[in-house]
């Protein structure tokens, strides 16, 4: 009986997933196997990040065995795992879904040195391939967003895939799930949010019935928190972005502006496809950062800048391993632009936070709010104080994270220097009042 591997990596999911779909359609019997890979955990493997994969790898198994088989566990390198899997299975094929990072790339180059293997990758990460979306002028790539998005508009896109209806895995040893502990040896975020296939897909279904037609009006508006929450589910492939893109109404304003966020993700992961070296390099080189301030990168990443709409997204950050994209941009443009900062030590900063954290979408976005990546607008700066008074003007969202500040009425409580709060319970700004 012939024998195909399903390879788990960033698609845990059974519903619409290309690579389970063809290695079921493929073979007699599917290997649905995923490798704890020794090059990433535990010391690569952020806290959040881990207890989210945990229990993301939790839900994926309870979805396989409903369709009468269970995940297989092995840790190891990938490559010597496969080849160990395929001795004991007699497995003939493999298949993956498509990544852009270096670390992606290696572990494929790596599974096509054997043989004995067919490697097949396949689209399941992103909504439109960079193949289906070259620009017309020859390049690899798009370089701005906007013309990128009309064409992502445009682009066809798959029917979702429905789960196999049964599954047969030949015998073979697995290891116990995962533990967070076993896959990270940091604490979480004590907020932090977890689950998998079946909670993101819960999640999907109460977002579309409703809040999201409010996105396009809502979104920025940080005391609201009218973002889906999704973003954790999609970068670790619990929901489909294919299906998401093709299940929202984008003839709605709050569906159109929800599924413009999707394409930028896929923007992003055109521009590290054909420039990798941009997850830690300048896609366009500037020379506007300042010194190394060590006092104040660490006053950034601690909270407690002084100013509030800042200090708020950080301290969210650290107890949720979340923030609305708003707060991240006005965060990153502090850190890069007010503070003058090199980009890559917030974007780390924010990597080894954030649990949605996706190399593509966390860098390029650094690179554009520091006037280094695709931005149109280079020198764009986004005042922490206009930034505060357009999207959180009763400043709800600050009141929720610097409960020191709580007293202070609406909007005083973005100066709090005016109100002359004592420095011992709250610091005066670290640098200039920005148009105070």
């Amino acid at each position: 009986m012939s024998v195909a591997i399903a390879l788990f990596t960033r698609d845990l999911r059974v519903h619409d997933n290309p690579a389970l779909t063809a290695a079921a359609r493929e073979a007699d019997r599917v290997v649905p196997l995923f490798v704890v890979d020794d090059a990433l955990v535990p010391d690569r493997c952020p806290p959040n990040r881990a207890h989210f994969l945990a229990a993301a790898l939790t839900e994926l198994d309870e979805e396989l065995r409903a369709l009468g088989a269970e995940l297989v566990v092995r840790r190891g390198a990938v490559a010597d795992v496969l080849d160990e899997v395929i001795a004991e299975t007699c497995a003939t094929s493999v298949h993956l879904a498509e990544d852009v990072s270096r670390y992606s790339r290696q572990r494929e180059r790596a599974l096509r040195r054997n043989p004995d293997i067919a490697v097949h990758c396949h689209s399941g990460s992103v909504t439109a391939t960079s193949a289906e979306l070259v620009p017309s002028t020859g390049r690899d790539h798009f370089a701005v967003f906007t013309p990128y998005f009309r064409r992502w508009s445009a682009a066809h896109r798959r029917t979702p895939l429905p789960p196999p209806r049964s599954l047969s895995v030949p015998k073979i040893h697995s290891e116990p799930l995962p533990q967070a502990r076993d896959l990270s040896s940091g604490a979480p975020s004590p907020q932090l949010h977890v689950g998998g296939e079946s909670t993101g897909r819960a999640l999907l279904r109460d977002w579309l019935d409703g809040p999201v037609s409010g996105y396009a009006r809502d979104n920025d508006d940080l005391a609201a928190d009218a973002t889906s929450r999704l973003s954790p589910f999609i970068h670790f492939g619990c929901v489909s972005p294919t299906e998401v893109v093709r299940r929202v109404d984008t003839a709605t304003d709050g569906g159109l502006a929800f599924a413009r966020q999707l394409a930028w993700r896929d923007f992003h992961a055109q521009v590290l496809a054909a420039r990798p070296d941009a997850a830690w390099s300048d896609y366009r080189k500037r020379v506007d950062a300042g010194p190394d301030d060590e006092q104040a990168v660490a006053a950034w990443r601690e909270g407690r800048t002084g100013y509030p709409i800042v200090d708020a997204g950080m301290r969210q950050l650290h107890a949720e391993g979340w923030m609305p994209g708003r707060a991240r941009l006005i965060a990153a443009s502090f850190f890069a632009k007010s503070l003058r900062q090199d980009w890559r030590v917030g974007a780390a900063h924010f990597l080894h936070w954030l649990v949605d954290g996706d190399l593509a979408n966390n860098q390029l976005n650094w690179q554009w709010v520091a006037g280094t990546g695709t931005d149109t607008r280079p020198n764009r700066v986004l005042n922490p104080l206009r930034q505060a008074d357009r999207y959180d003007p009763e400043g709800v969202y600050v009141r929720r994270w610097l409960p020191e500040l709580a007293d202070l009425p609406g909007a005083s409580i973005h100066r709090p220097w005016r109100a002359d709060v004592d420095p011992q319970d709250y610091p005066a700004p670290i640098i200039d009042c920005l148009g105070s």
